[in-house]
């Protein structure tokens, strides 16, 4: 098998990881209201930090596929296309997003010339992309809710803040101490 091949089959093979990773981490949830806290958003940074933009977004699409087709990966054990068109539907497709952006902005920005990563610039690109599933969540609440805007960033946002901060940290050290590793078998 040729390197270019070998890089191919592993980038696909950590893509369906990082998948069935937010489906496992969506699970350690704990509802508190229309929105449950879960760990779903921490294999989100990591699969835009390690994947790079493109295969971070196909790992985060290839969870919503699953889930829309029916299977219970979402948190809860749910699954099948109400919950994507529900009140938390919007954070689901905000995880593509997420890992995106998150994925662009170490990509170009946080890596040095000698390979390291600048850890400010990695927390701050994994801020951008919680930034941006925040906010196309909490669109997509209002408009299934037809709730405020501060009732939904009392509900959707505001309680999230700080788990989610540590989720950053976590992800944050996960991508520095493992993109090294997958640099050089290839990827």
């Amino acid at each position: 098998m040729t390197s270019a091949r070998r890089g191919s089959v592993q980038k696909l093979v950590l893509c369906a990881m990082m998948a069935a990773i937010t489906a496992v981490c969506a699970q350690v949830a704990v509802p508190i209201g229309p929105v449950p806290i879960n760990l779903a958003m921490l294999p989100v940074f990591v699969a835009g930090g390690l994947l790079g933009a493109g295969a971070g977004a196909v790992s985060q699409t290839v969870y919503l596929l699953v889930g829309l087709l029916g299977v219970p990966v979402f948190s809860g054990f749910s699954g099948g296309p109400g919950v994507v068109v529900g009140p938390t539907g919007g954070y689901i497709v905000g995880y593509i997003a997420a890992a995106w952006l998150t994925g662009l902005l170490v990509g170009h920005l946080a890596v040095r010339e000698n390979g390291k990563l600048r850890v400010p610039v990695v927390v701050l690109a994994m801020a951008a992309g919680l930034a941006t599933c925040y906010a196309l969540g909490t669109a997509w609440f209002l408009v299934v809710t037809g709730a405020g805007l501060w009732y939904a960033l009392t509900v959707c946002v505001i309680p999230f803040l700080a788990g989610d901060a540590l989720k950053i940290a976590v992800a944050t050290l996960l991508v520095c101490r493992l993109r090294p590793l997958l640099a050089r078998t290839g990827q």
